[in-house]
């Protein structure tokens, strides 16, 4: 597919300015604009931060304690199981 050239672009561009009216395309490109420049300035923040210092690991929010549950204790004491595995064959 061809790359587009010089008139193709200003076709567009009279395109776009029929669709969106001059202040509405103004307003457009303004908020694009704006909206590099911060992407910009925080990636230059963020690779700036990992060459200084590592960023510490994100941690979750402490989850809610669950409530205490009583501790029943039984009458009768619980004998072991016998070991199966160490009885000789016969």
């Amino acid at each position: 597919m061809p790359s587009m050239g010089g008139w193709e672009w200003v076709i567009l561009a009279l395109i776009a300015l029929l669709l969106f009216g001059g202040s509405r395309l103004a307003g457009i490109g303004k908020n694009a604009g704006k909206a590099i420049r911060e992407f910009k300035e925080e990636t230059a923040t963020l690779r700036s931060s990992v060459t200084d210092e590592p960023v510490p690991p994100l941690t979750a929010a402490p989850a809610a304690q669950p409530a205490a549950q009583p501790v029943v204790q039984s009458t009768s004491p619980v004998e072991p199981e016998p070991d199966t595995d160490t009885e000789t064959k016969s």
